[in-house]
């Protein structure tokens, strides 16, 4: 079960490139003043660019009140420092249920569910991997592996993972849902609250 993850600040190990870059070091800290963790920018499209802001609260969650505020917030930093030139749609959305994992601490909110890693170098022979995250320990991600790629477990050091996400299986999806309906409900709660 996903506990709290790590300080807002907590740096991430995914790292754009070019446009998304700038983009990603714009909007990260304004995120961040809002009480948002940045997980991904990406940048697509050819004659109607998306710029898409894939972005969660500390606890995992996000609902669509929160990205509909983000969006109020970061539009004008966006239209201020214009980072895309020409028209774009932006994009505010959850990492998803088969979600990118960003940060050390997603290692050890997401541990018991399945995800694959890519790592920048050769790690026991390989540079892919896909089992059970196991957690964290010492900057290195714990991985449940078939004996094909290493297992029982490889070690993969932090600073080498490339990429890393989640696996889409029913597990997943049961408990992605459960906290979607805690995150909404304590969100509907604080809105009565605020209207008395």
């Amino acid at each position: 079960m996903r506990t709290v993850s790590g300080a807002i600040s907590e740096a991430r190990f995914i790292s754009e490139t070019g446009v998304a870059a700038d983009v990603a070091a714009l909007v990260e800290p304004a995120l961040n003043d809002l009480g948002f963790h940045l997980v991904r920018i990406t940048v697509s499209g050819r004659d109607g660019t998306t710029l898409q802001i894939m972005t969660e609260r500390p606890d995992g969650t996000i609902t669509v009140e929160d990205c509909a505020n983000i969006s109020r917030n970061l539009s004008p930093l966006l239209d201020a420092h214009d980072p895309i030139s020409g028209r774009y749609t932006l994009e505010i959305s959850s990492p998803g249920i088969d979600r990118p994992l960003a940060r050390a601490s997603d290692f050890d909110a997401w541990a018991g569910y399945e995800a694959k890693v890519e790592t920048k170098e050769l790690v026991a022979g390989r540079k892919r991997f896909r089992g059970i995250i196991q957690g964290l320990t010492e900057n290195e991600v714990r991985l449940e592996v078939p004996l094909d790629q290493g297992g029982p477990e490889v070690r993969l050091p932090i600073h080498l993972i490339a990429e890393a996400r989640l696996v889409l299986t029913d597990e997943l999806i049961r408990e992605t849902l459960r906290r979607t309906k805690k995150a909404n409900a304590k969100a509907a709660a604080a809105n009565a609250a605020n209207r008395v």
